[in-house]
């Protein structure tokens, strides 16, 4: 009887492993671990935001519109609990992406006004918190870049004969992922245009000084 059942277990480890099963739990994992490490940096960047607009604030504080935008944009980003669970929602993940697209143009904007304040961008603590927030961005594209090609695995091994049978036996479906344009658009670096200045005497004085 031992070696009825000790061949039987030989059998279903080896149907399993041939159809993929394995294949899928490794590929699942694997995304588990890409998505924590977009999350933790994600988080880095989160906890950036607030001494960020606190040195913006003073010597710029009547740069109410940018330094509230991206307070909220913070603050859309906290409200979404990025749990594992997300990954296997579109919908949620639709709207973490959003949100996190949201804040990454405020931030562009608020280091675009930046170029605008000589006095800030010479600010050692400025330029310390701008030294991070850019490695944080890299290390966001890099996080992403690595959870793009787990998903793609993944859903390829989802999607495809005959581990797509065993996909549905044990209810795996194709994730959702980051969008090729949505990448371009967070990898790209905010455009500052020297040329603009703030209205009133100090954007006057640095017209003249050009």
């Amino acid at each position: 009887m031992r070696k009825l059942w000790a061949s039987l277990a030989a059998l279903v480890t080896l149907s399993l492993t041939g159809c993929g099963y394995n294949t899928l739990q490794s590929n699942d994992e694997q995304i588990k671990a890409s998505w924590s490490e977009v999350v933790n940096q994600y988080q880095r960047r989160a906890d950036l935001v607030p001494n960020l607009v606190n040195t913006v604030k003073g010597y710029a504080a009547q740069e109410k519109t940018v330094l509230l935008g991206i307070t909220n944009a913070r603050a859309k980003v906290g409200s979404i609990q990025a749990t594992p669970e997300l990954i296997n929602n579109p919908e949620a993940f639709a709207r973490f992406q959003a949100a996190q697209g949201e804040l990454s143009g405020a931030l562009s904007r608020l280091l675009v006004v930046s170029e605008n304040y000589p006095q800030l961008k010479s600010d050692a603590n400025f330029r310390d918190l701008q030294a991070q927030l850019e490695g944080t961005e890299n290390r966001i594209t890099v996080a992403r870049n690595r959870y793009i090609k787990s998903v793609q695995e993944f859903n390829v091994t989802v999607r495809s004969f005959p581990s797509n049978l065993t996909a549905m036996a044990f209810g795996y479906k194709a994730k959702p992922n980051f969008a090729v344009e949505n990448e371009k658009v967070i990898s790209r670096p905010p455009t500052v245009d020297f040329g603009t200045a703030p209205a009133g005497p100090q954007g006057e004085a640095q017209g003249a000084a050009r």
